[in-house]
């Protein structure tokens, strides 16, 4: 098998990346530099890529498509103050990668959606993916009119897969930080923290999840979407494992009550998906600190 990755070197990307590696696979990064030394545990093979790009896929069996155009730190409201670029960078690019896939003889492209395809749903509906989706964000449409635009390329030979994943959190790569980076120097400095709850999942538990879905039967997966998420989260919770671990004193923000919907991964489950839950997110600590 040989795997290539768009959005290798990002947060999530990276997680496909070594869980292939782990297992000796043969991976390609897609990516528009090429990665620094070391970035990987593994050495990798690197062609460059641009949202647009119509790169050679030949002797790859599986796509994962990761990369995404978005102003930093936002995904939701990730167009800043240009949408059509957004737009046109993130479906026109996609599908142009999707294209190229399928005419280098690719088998099977899985692609990173999102729970926000789901946008307009009351708070604390459970999402299922028999749901019409019905995303109430430019970042959920692009999303969701990449997945139909992929779908349709469905056929014997060429698999689609849509991962709709929830936030996703875990140890950043190399000179990178990770996603509460910031929500934790703020606790330890002292500042005011806002309640919030949602849904995660660690990208180790993303990437396993992947590697089902590419060795699941055709007539399983194709062309087909599989909510994938794991714990709900309150700020506060994660913040008490934070105070505990480094001993501060720092006060804890207000436990949220805010409704949220949680997604239902029976469809992923039945594939013998088992996300790692608190456990993993204790676990994983130490390596966000």
């Amino acid at each position: 098998m040989s795997l290539a990755v768009t959005g290798a070197t990002g947060l999530v990307g990276r997680f496909f990346v070594e869980e292939a590696l782990a297992r000796g696979e043969p991976v390609t990064v897609l990516t528009r530099r090429t990665p620094p030394p070391g970035f990987f545990s593994a050495p990798v093979a690197h062609r460059p890529y641009t949202l647009g790009g119509r790169p050679d896929l030949a002797g790859h069996d599986t796509v994962i498509h990761c990369a995404f155009a978005h102003v930093p730190g936002r995904y939701r409201g990730g167009e800043g103050d240009d949408p059509e670029g957004f737009a046109r960078a993130n479906l026109d690019g996609s599908v142009a990668l999707f294209q190229a896939a399928r005419a280098s003889g690719v088998q099977r492209v899985l692609f990173l959606s999102t729970r926000a395809v789901y946008g307009a749903y009351p708070p604390g509906t459970v999402l299922t993916e028999d749901m019409a989706p019905c995303p109430d964000t430019l970042y959920g449409q692009v999303k969701w009119q990449a997945e139909q635009a992929l779908f349709a390329m469905a056929a014997p030979e060429f698999v689609p897969v849509s991962l709709r994943a929830t936030g996703v959190y875990g140890p950043a790569g190399p000179g990178q930080r990770h996603k509460w980076a910031d929500l934790f120097d703020g606790f330890r400095a002292g500042r005011p923290i806002a309640p919030r709850r949602g849904t995660e999942l660690h990208g180790a538990d993303l990437a396993e999840a992947g590697r089902l879905l590419r060795n699941a039967p055709t007539e399983t997966v194709s062309a087909r979407a599989f909510n994938l998420s794991d714990i709900l989260l309150d700020r506060r919770d994660l913040l008490a494992l934070l105070a505990r671990a480094e001993g501060l004193s720092t006060p804890l923000p207000a436990p949220s009550d805010a409704p949220v919907s949680a997604m239902d991964c029976n469809r992923m489950q039945q594939l013998g998906w088992v996300p790692g839950g608190l456990a993993l997110l204790r676990n994983t600590l130490p390596a966000l600190r």
